[in-house]
Formats: structure tokens, C-alpha cells, sequence
């Protein structure tokens, strides 16, 4: 009984052992390069993946897109100003045989590349476009990277610049540049502003000049008519007055000056024509009452 039970827990022991060496799950996003006796065979996955214990061994590769930082590294422009640059790189397996069997540690081979590169790059720029053309830069770097890593089956995506840290005199020049330009924003929207105001001014006091203009013209027109109206009136008035009614007036006028403690009097020019006129006047009302007197005795 003892023996049996013995053998029981050694083959359950050994099935402990040997089942997880043998079955594999590998994910969507994996696979797994299977070596026999030490030769790479080919790689497997999705899914569920059968290996035979103690003679295969299998090496898990990750499909995923992934990053690698690379640190500070001090690099030297066209124009002998040295800086200092930090950069990430994106980049996925696009064989996972040749990722596995053509490079030992990417990440450490990748890096090496990185630096090496970037001071390729930099070292045939200015400072000035080194600062102002990160875009060029990214690009350029994930070309000559990707040159590079292709024979390991790794195809790099994306560079990303994070920090250009220049020298110090260069940093202080730049905080000068950046405060006069922002002295000069200041001025010139400070100028602009103050022509803009002068210019509503100048259109406010124009339009209120042709208003007022505007106005007295009407007005001016207005006034003319209604003089023009008066005018018509007044000639149309006078059609209607016949010479006796005139007379009247002036003999009305005549008796206010005689009524007037003023020992001047300003007579006008046609004193004959109003004396005669008075005259007919006269005589005329002496022979229409004397007519009329003889008619009654009649």
C-alpha cells in the first residue's frame, strides 16, 4: 500500500513538473519562438501551444508596440555649442524569430544605436535649427534608427525630442530675446490700439460732421421753402389789393407819424403819387356823395 501511494505522488510530482513545461497559453498579442535541442524551429501562437518536455524550450515575444527611454546625452551642433537631449523611441516586433536570434539585449543595442545616432544628427545641424526643428530631427532620427534595427526585425514607429537643454550663456540669451519680444508685442499692440482709437475718433467726428452738415442743409432747404411760401403768399395777397386799399394804408401810416412826439419823420419817395392818389380819393367820394344828394331832393 505504501509503495503504491509512493509512486503515486512521484508521477503526480512529475506531472506537476512536466505539465506546465509542456502546455503553453499564448495570447493575441504574443508568440513564441520554439528551440529543440537548442535549434530555433519556427514560432507559435495564438492560442495553445504543445512543447515536449525538457527538449523544447520556448522564448516568449511581444508584438506590442513598445517605448524606450533614452536619457540625457550630451551632443555637440554644427556650430560647436553643445547640448544636451532626451528622446523616446516607439518601435514593435515585426519578426519574432529574427528579434530573438539576431540581437541579444535590444534595449541595451537600441540605446547604443540612439545616442550614436543622435549625435550624427545634431553634430550637422546649427544650434539655431536644432532648437527650432525638432520635427526634422524626430524624423531623422527614427530613419536612421530604423535603418538600423530592420535586421533585427524591430521597425521603429515614432522619435519623440522631450528636453533640448542649451549652455547656459545660450539660455540667457534666449530669456533676453524672449523679453524684448515681448516688450516689442507690448509697444506694438500698445500702437495699434491707440491708431485703432484715433481712427473710431476721427470716423465718429466725420460722421457727426456730415450729419450736422446733413442737418443745416435741411434745414437751410426747409427755411428757403418756407420763404419761398411766404413770398407766394404775400404776392399773392398783394394781386388782390387794389389802389384805394393802399392808399388807406399809407394814410394810416401818415397818422401814425403825425402821432409820433419824433420831430423827424422819413416820408417815402412817392409823396406826388400818394398826395394825388389821396387827391382822386377825395374828389371821387365828394362827387358820389353829392350824386347821391341831388338824387334824394329829386
Amino acid at each position: 500500500m505504501i509503495p503504491l501511494l509512493i509512486g503515486a505522488g512521484v508521477v503526480l510530482l512529475l506531472i506537476l513538473l512536466i505539465v506546465p513545461q509542456a502546455i503553453r497559453i499564448i495570447r493575441e498579442y504574443q508568440r513564441i519562438l520554439v528551440f529543440r535541442l537548442g535549434r530555433a524551429l519556427k514560432t507559435k501562437g495564438p492560442g495553445l501551444v504543445l512543447l515536449i518536455p525538457f527538449i523544447d524550450k520556448g522564448v516568449m515575444v511581444d508584438l506590442r508596440e513598445l517605448y524606450l527611454e533614452i536619457p540625457h546625452q550630451t551632443a555637440i551642433t554644427k556650430d560647436n555649442a553643445t547640448i544636451s537631449i532626451d528622446f523616446i523611441v516607439f518601435y514593435r516586433v515585426i519578426d519574432a524569430r529574427m528579434s530573438v536570434i539576431e540581437v541579444g539585449n535590444f534595449a541595451g543595442a537600441a540605446q547604443n544605436i540612439a545616442s550614436t545616432t543622435l549625435r550624427s544628427v545634431v553634430g550637422d545641424m546649427a544650434l539655431d535649427e536644432v532648437l527650432a526643428k525638432r520635427e526634422v530631427m524626430n524624423e531623422v532620427l527614427r530613419t536612421k534608427l530604423d535603418e538600423v534595427t530592420e535586421r533585427w526585425g524591430v521597425k521603429v514607429t515614432n522619435v519623440e525630442i522631450r528636453e533640448i537643454i542649451p549652455p547656459p550663456q545660450v539660455q540667457e540669451a534666449m530669456t533676453r530675446q524672449m523679453s524684448a519680444e515681448r516688450t516689442r508685442r507690448a509697444v506694438v499692440t500698445e500702437a495699434e490700439g491707440t491708431k485703432s482709437a484715433a481712427v473710431t475718433v476721427a470716423e465718429g467726428n466725420k460722421q457727426s460732421a456730415i450729419l450736422n452738415a446733413e442737418g443745416d442743409r435741411q434745414a437751410a432747404i426747409l427755411r428757403a421753402e418756407g420763404f419761398a411760401l411766404a413770398l407766394t403768399k404775400i404776392y399773392e395777397s398783394a394781386q388782390e389789393i387794389d389802389a384805394k386799399t393802399m392808399t388807406l394804408q399809407y394814410l394810416e401810416a401818415l397818422k401814425a407819424l403825425g402821432a409820433s412826439p419824433s420831430t423827424k419823420f422819413v416820408l417815402p419817395l412817392e409823396l406826388t403819387t400818394l398826395i394825388s392818389g389821396i387827391t382822386g380819393f377825395a374828389e371821387h367820394t365828394f362827387d358820389t356823395g353829392a350824386s347821391g344828394a341831388r338824387a334824394a331832393e329829386g
